[in-house]
């Protein structure tokens, strides 16, 4: 009996000691794009861990990111709020269906994209011009003027678009 324990004991234990950490390193490595989030809320992100689904640009800071949690609990994470609306646009999905996060250029922390105001000539990642704010200025667009603008080409990117708009200044 106790031959037996003792081999129970050397085989066993090790086994379940390494099936607990490996379960522990899955868990504890995961990236955020990998958790289930049923809270719907904007999630940390390490630096270069993540890539935009549009432009396949790596995440570096949270400047000018923006979330989009669907209805599968799923975030996807971009480094522009224009790669978002075109990405929105690409999977055929309603903004409103969507919880939508962008980081503010003013309070620095995620907040609601219906509800904040955007800069249509700020330098973003991908050069659309689309900054987003917590504070409305003058200047300043709600969301859906912001989605026009972004589905119709009518960003910083277009060297007509930019030029009127830097004329002002």
């Amino acid at each position: 009996m106790r031959r037996y324990l003792g081999t129970v004991l050397l085989v066993v234990f090790p086994l379940l000691s390494l099936g607990g950490l490996f379960w522990f390193l899955s868990v504890s490595h995961r990236l955020p794009s990998e958790i289930v989030n049923k809270e719907a809320k904007a999630l940390d992100f390490t630096d270069n861990t993540l890539q935009c689904p549009v432009c396949h640009m790596y995440l570096v800071g949270k400047n000018d990111t923006a979330q989009i949690i669907t209805a599968d609990h799923k975030t996807h994470f971009f480094d522009d709020v224009g790669c978002a609306i075109l990405w929105l646009k690409e999977q055929k999905l309603e903004p409103r269906n969507v919880v939508f996060w962008v980081f503010s250029g003013d309070t620095k922390r995620y907040i609601d994209a219906y509800g904040a105001f955007y800069s249509i000539d700020d330098k973003t990642p991908m050069l659309y011009g689309f900054r987003a704010y917590e504070q409305f200025q003058e200047g300043r667009i709600g969301f859906e003027p912001m989605r026009l603008r972004m589905l119709r080409g009518e960003t910083m990117q277009d060297p007509k678009v930019r030029q009127n708009l830097l004329k002002g200044r």
